[in-house]
């Protein structure tokens, strides 16, 4: 039996929903493996390990799927995947590992939140788009709902806050320019190919990384690390790529954005409840700002 609009509506929000708690959930997990001492370098490594053999699951079935074989990627498509996967998400995810050890998940979020305005500057910037004047004034509203959570911290931690801020916001910066080179790749070889084959690099430089300035002594972690790694590779990293793709089937990329909208909340919500960061006025006020800027840009992007 098919599913009607209706179920097939309900089904694509509950993906997108699920998906963008389980993608805040990886900063709460970061945060948690920092506890034991362990650095970046090592816990990113663990984390796409434990993620490389879901990944490869999925290039296994994206390359069995017709049009796959009809289309053999070319070396082009090769090359372009390669660099879209060291960009948007190998580079993009040590520099956000990088930054979260000296931010609160709750300011890391927000800023990683600011994607969809990246996207539209970097595409004013590049391919010379025009900005309308009134997502321009929501983009503002954004980075002034950033700053305000940022100066708040600054006041608390000092100067240390403005160096994870900076890592975490160039994180955001090279998965934007991910998005905006991804176009016209993911046409031609489909969404769950592309993010199959770049995720897989991803994980590969990752751990060639770890093996070039590490020594294996370091991979000695204490075993709470290594349940924390499984977790966000499973739960924080294949699950909801998975469910945002279904999502966007089903529901399509501008909604199921909207419905994303739910990550910060449930970022802040479990920083709170799980890592007892402060929940004030502050960091209220600046996630409204962000929120409803990052909406409107959504909305009237997707017109």
């Amino acid at each position: 039996m098919t599913d009607t609009p209706r179920s097939s509506l309900t089904t694509g929000l509950l993906l997108a929903v699920f998906g963008a708690i389980a993608f805040s959930g990886k900063a709460i997990i970061v945060k948690l493996a920092y506890r034991h001492g362990v650095d970046a370098v090592t816990l990113i490594m663990y984390r796409m390990l434990f993620a490389l053999p879901l990944f490869l699951l999925m290039v296994w079935w994206a390359e069995r799927q017709p049009s796959a074989r009809a289309q053999p990627l070319t070396r082009s498509d090769m090359l372009g995947i390669g660099a879209l996967g060291f960009t948007g998400y190998y580079l993009s995810s040590y520099l956000d590992f990088v930054g979260l050890q000296y931010i609160s998940a709750s300011l890391e979020r927000l800023i990683l939140y600011l994607n969809p305005t990246l996207v539209m500057l970097l595409s004013w910037l590049i391919f010379k788009k025009p900005l309308q004047p009134l997502r321009v004034v929501a983009m503002a509203i954004s980075y002034s709902g950033v700053l305000l959570v940022f100066g708040h911290e600054v006041s608390l931690s000092g100067a240390e806050v403005a160096l994870g801020a900076f890592w975490v916001f160039l994180s955001a910066l090279t998965y934007a320019g991910y998005l905006i080179y991804s176009g016209q790749l993911v046409q031609r070889v489909g969404s769950l190919r592309l993010v199959g084959w770049a995720t897989t690099v991803a994980c590969l430089c990752c751990i060639l990384q770890f093996l070039w300035v590490r020594p294996l002594s370091a991979a000695d972690v204490p075993t709470a690390v290594l349940w924390l790694s499984a977790l966000n590779a499973v739960a924080c990293t294949v699950a909801p790529v998975l469910m945002v793709m279904m999502a966007i089937e089903r529901i399509g990329p501008a909604l199921t954005s909207q419905t994303g909208m739910i990550g910060p909340m449930s970022t802040i919500t479990l920083g709170v409840l799980v890592l007892d960061e402060p929940l004030n006025a502050w960091i209220g006020m600046g996630t409204l700002l962000v929120l409803g800027g990052v909406f409107m840009v959504s909305k009237y992007g997707a017109k």
